[in-house]
């Protein structure tokens, strides 16, 4: 790896960085709108940044199917976006429903192989 290859690789996990701050600010200041309580963990998993919400009743967060996580997490990008310039292709999940989701379709397809 090259030295501009290195730095261009620093360059964008900063970036993406910058993306889950922006995002993890905007997702406290809706948890204090809601009075609700929660813990952000911030990462960057897949060149895409990660944010996590784990605590207390986030249920209504998620919604039934995950519909409104997925309304919550259009309206971070958008607040991204508006903040940096550049669409955002970050990942939120709560209350571990998108792992858990991710698991349970690993484990059909290992069974299914089987």
């Amino acid at each position: 790896m090259t030295e501009e290859e290195k730095q261009s690789e620093k360059s964008a996990v900063a970036r993406l960085e910058e993306e889950g701050d922006i995002a993890a600010d905007y997702l406290e200041g809706l948890l204090d709108i809601t009075d609700l309580d929660g813990d952000i963990e911030i990462g960057v998993e897949n060149d895409r940044a990660s944010l996590s919400i784990e605590g207390g009743e986030l249920n209504h967060l998620v919604g039934r199917e995950g519909e409104v996580l997925d309304s919550l997490q259009e309206l971070t990008r958008l607040a991204v976006q508006t903040s940096t310039g550049e669409r955002s292709r970050l990942m939120l999940d709560i209350g571990g429903f998108r792992s858990d989701k991710k698991e349970s379709l690993t484990k059909l397809a290992e069974e299914t192989a089987d």
